[in-house]
């Protein structure tokens, strides 16, 4: 999966259904704060911690900004999955040395409480820059870019 080109959608899941053409593969109704957004989870798509999803849960969904599957209404096939907390942002771009996002966005202040692991689960004691990393936060500077100590950083 390319992951230049990913995009996200945050809310509040709604319904989730399983589908009815593909086995194992559920359709989540999110709402979010513009509108409600159909996602496709497949049997591939990675959640992470593997939790349970439920209606009422708060969750960040990423996808492939190019596709839409063919079913109706037009669902995003979902990448990856997490859980956040209601007032937390989940984030997923390329860190460089610095930890700055390749598109400026971000700034990670990495913390002594900082839970860092890789995609399977293991700790992560290397520095986490130059990778594609999974950041999740609450607060951040009004800095330029904003900065941020994250609770937890996920390196894929």
């Amino acid at each position: 999966m390319n992951l230049e080109n990913m995009m996200s959608c945050s809310g509040v899941i709604q319904t989730a259904m399983p589908s009815p053409s593909i086995c194992g593969a559920y359709s989540l109704t999110l709402l979010t704060d513009e509108a409600s957004v159909c996602i496709h989870l497949t049997p591939q798509t990675y959640v992470v911690d593997c939790v349970p999803l439920r209606p009422g849960m708060h969750v960040t969904a990423f996808h492939a900004a190019d596709l839409l599957s063919s079913q109706q209404p037009a669902a995003y096939p979902a990448f990856l999955i997490a859980q956040s907390g209601e007032q937390e942002q989940v984030t997923l771009n390329y860190f460089d040395h610095t930890l700055t996002a390749q598109d400026n966005s971000l700034r990670l202040n990495i913390s002594s409480q900082t839970d860092i692991q890789t995609f399977n689960g293991q700790r992560f004691t290397c520095h986490p820059g130059d990778r594609y990393l999974l950041v999740f936060y609450s607060i951040t500077t009004k800095s330029l870019p904003p900065q941020t100590s994250p609770r937890r950083v996920i390196v894929l």
